[in-house]
């Protein structure tokens, strides 16, 4: 009887929780889908490897440099519009870059126009969106004036107010938000931002309206407004606004709380809190045509805003094929088991090849004449050899590595190639999990070690001890600087006082850029609503993540010296 009782309490809380889950969704003053980064592209007729040079493998022979599903991105597209065609969403907001050859090609800006026209006219839901960089400049085939043509019935004739100068507008969001789309961008250099302090002020009339009729403002732009790696706007620059700070400062004391950005490609989720302690929380969205093929929903109430990561698991692979020839059915097969491992692997693969030919010599602008072209091969063929080495078995890096007195842990990495795109996928995907002392991070610092020791040693016998090398060749001597530094490693170690000191001091990049540790969950996650005030706590808060961050400069360093390299 007692087991009968605790079954049907169980399910009655069971079924309480789950009225409540829902009744809070259906009690939501505003329930969105965001994306950012469609870069669509019309298919090509026949799939065909890279431009330049092959990629060995079966699956992803022909990934690009961008790293994009370029010849599914119609198909993944459609996809995304069909959840949300599937879901409760109010509205679906899309964050820039609508087309990739957006300047170039204004069919392509057509191409997806149609799409969302059928969406809206299929599901009565509105979409609004903004440019992005790769959608119209000065002097190109789409201008200012042809991309508020095109998108007018995606926020331009709905909009309460509009930009003469650029494609800024704003727009109800329900009863209760308002939406300042704002472009971001340089109509004249395709990458960076093209904040003014005329865009600046658009956003404080539009944020002050909004307050005067009630509503809360929401910002849309393309570039991010906060870093979404350690140091983006020295790192990448063209990716985040310039005075990024004291812009984030403003929005947040402007009544701005949330941002919805794009551009960098990842998953992302970054906060800053103002001297007043208002806090403004910048959502970076992937590009939904690459890995990890996704976009993000989010649900407003006054208490509280929720953000869940959706991804995009499955597209008509029929259509594809009807539509574009050379698959082969084990990539059909790949696509249909596990979409959104198809679509990493094929991000590995494209990254790797986009770093490799930016280590050739003809990419990088060095030639057979120029005086120091010897010696640039030699480090950079060296570096290749080095990436494609296995890491483990015979004739490996492992193996290599013990010969400098550097220990590699054990992992499943085929190669440092498979280690470093792995750790870019989890860039793009968000919610990075590695640690300074993970085994990730360990064996890609470990690696970079050994790269500097045998690369500098081989440059060294190479071109500064050439003729020495060649004499001792015929005793049957390997090489001079190679030996010297091997007996140094396994005398003093692997790293010098110096080199420590150096590690010591990016260590907090590195960490960073590992394990997001803002607090802020990237995918899936709760922030405090439009309506919660705790400017004291919040500045109280800031103060302790500010202890917080030389707490964790203090733990790197003692972790460096005691744990990431061997001696």
């Amino acid at each position: 009887m007692k087991k009968s009782l605790s079954v049907l309490l169980s399910v009655l809380l069971a079924l309480s929780v789950c009225t409540i889950a829902v009744s809070a969704e259906e009690n939501s003053d505003l329930r969105i889908a965001v994306a950012s980064d469609l870069h669509f592209n019309f298919p090509r007729e026949e799939i065909a490897g890279p431009e330049i040079g092959t990629i060995d493998d079966p699956l992803f022979w022909y990934a690009n440099r961008r790293a994009a599903m370029e010849d599914e991105s119609g198909f993944i597209i459609d996809a995304f519009l069909r959840r949300c065609a599937e879901n409760d969403y109010d509205y679906v907001l899309i964050a820039g870059d609508l087309a990739d050859n957006g300047r170039a090609i204004r069919e392509e800006h057509e191409a997806v126009a149609e799409k969302l026209a059928a969406f809206e006219q299929q599901t009565g839901k509105q979409v609004f969106v903004i440019d992005g960089n790769h959608d119209l400049g000065n002097n190109s085939a789409t201008e200012m004036r042809d991309f508020k043509a095109i998108y007018a019935d995606f926020g331009y004739d709905q909009a309460l107010a509009t930009a003469e100068d650029d494609c800024s507008y704003t727009a109800n969001l329900g009863e209760k938000y308002r939406l300042i789309a704002l472009d971001s961008c340089n109509y004249n250099k395709s990458t960076e931002d093209g904040m003014t302090l005329a865009k600046l002020d658009f956003v404080r009339r539009e944020a002050a309206k909004a307050k005067k009729d009630g509503r809360y403002p929401i910002v849309m732009m393309h570039h991010n407004l906060l870093d979404h790696m350690p140091m983006q706007r020295i790192v990448s620059r063209n990716f985040i606004v310039r005075f990024h700070r004291s812009t984030a400062e403003l929005f947040a004391d402007w009544g701005v709380r949330v941002v919805l950005s794009g551009h960098e490609h990842c998953s992302d989720a970054a906060v800053f809190t103002s001297a007043q302690g208002n806090r403004i929380y910048d959502f970076a969205n992937t590009s939904l045509t690459m890995y990890p093929l996704s976009f993000r929903e989010m649900t407003f109430t006054d208490e509280a805003i929720r953000y869940d990561d959706v991804p995009v698991d499955r597209i008509d692979t029929d259509a594809l094929q009807r539509t574009v020839r050379g698959y082969s059915r084990a990539q059909i097969d790949a696509m249909n088991d596990d979409l959104a491992a198809y679509a990493k692997g094929f991000l590995k693969k494209g990254v790797e090849y986009r770093l490799w030919l930016s280590l050739t010599m003809e990419k990088m602008g060095i030639k057979e004449s120029d005086f120091y072209y010897d010696a640039a091969y030699a480090v950079f063929s060296r570096l290749n050899e080095l990436l494609e080495m296995p890491l483990y078995g015979e004739n490996s890096v492992q193996m290599l590595a013990e010969t400098y007195n550097i220990k590699l842990p054990d992992s499943e990495y085929e190669n440092a190639w498979d280690l470093a795109t792995d750790l870019v996928a989890w860039h793009y995907a968000g919610s990075e999990p590695f640690g300074l002392d993970s085994t990730e991070v360990t064996l890609f610092l470990r690696v970079v070690n050994l790269i500097l020791h045998d690369d500098l040693a081989r440059f060294n016998d190479a071109i500064l001890l050439k003729g020495a090398n060649a004499l001792l060749k015929k005793e049957g001597t390997e090489g001079i600087a190679q030996q010297l530094t091997r007996l140094g490693c396994k005398a003093f170690g692997a790293v010098t006082g110096g080199e420590y000191f150096l590690l010591v001091l990016i260590s907090p990049f590195l960490y960073q850029f590992a394990f997001d540790a803002d607090g802020v969950d990237d995918n899936h996650g709760t922030i405090p609503g439009y309506a919660v005030r705790e400017n004291a706590q919040n500045a109280a808060d800031g103060f302790l993540s500010f202890l917080r961050l030389l707490w964790t400069y203090l733990q790197n360093f003692m972790l460096v010296t005691t744990r990431v390299f061997s001696r």
